[in-house]
């Protein structure tokens, strides 16, 4: 199903019926404000799976993420937040960023068996914050199989290729094709990972 969705005014019928998708343990492709990414409620054990097996990983040794939809929903997912580290965020946060933080018991365990880090990101996109925040908790972040390539960044390419893997495809316009920059928060001094969308200063 390809749901055509205003990038700045979602439709909230078409929230909810994202929503439900969700809930009910679908498997979403939504744009965010890097790339177009594979989503999923983060309490839906086989729709996380499903997710893996689209992509050909273990849930516990991937790189997923989180999309939360503020600082203080984010930080329900990490365990406490020191200072330095809260301005940080609130500097970088909404934006094309990942941080890499220490997971807390909220977090499910087959998300962080093997590794007690989760990716937690906040975008500045519309469409993935509304769904977020109707949803009340996060939706598991992932990239899209295979190489970026610029028909990643079309909805309707996008759903020729992936409509038999998941349940909706959001169309939210043209998405980008460089993805977000990536920073581990997990030591004293922070460390860039991966450069990507957004600019790092630290």
């Amino acid at each position: 199903m390809l749901l055509h969705i205003h990038p700045d005014n979602p439709n909230p019928r078409h929230i909810k019926t994202v929503v439900e998708c969700l809930l009910d343990g679908g498997v979403i492709i939504y744009p965010t404000d890097t790339i177009y990414g594979l989503g999923c409620d983060i309490f839906q054990h086989k729709a996380i799976e499903k997710i893996c097996k689209i992509k050909n990983i273990e849930p516990a040794k991937s790189n997923l993420s989180f999309v939360c939809y503020d600082l203080s929903d984010l930080s329900k997912y990490t365990k406490s937040i020191s200072t330095p580290l809260y301005r940080t965020l609130k500097n970088y946060l909404p934006g094309p960023y990942t941080f890499i933080l220490p997971a807390s018991k909220e977090v499910p365990k087959i998300l962080h068996s093997k590794k007690d880090t989760i990716g937690l990101r906040v975008p500045d996109n519309e469409i993935a914050k509304t769904i977020v925040r109707e949803l009340n908790h996060p939706i598991l972040s992932a990239s899209l199989p295979g190489e970026m390539v610029e028909e990643y960044t079309d909805p309707e390419l996008i759903h020729e290729n992936f409509e038999r893997l998941v349940d909706i495809v959001i169309d939210g316009g043209i998405g980008g094709f460089i993805p977000s920059t990536i920073v581990d928060c997990t030591k004293d001094n922070f460390e860039l990972i991966r450069l990507g969308a957004g600019e790092w200063n630290d």
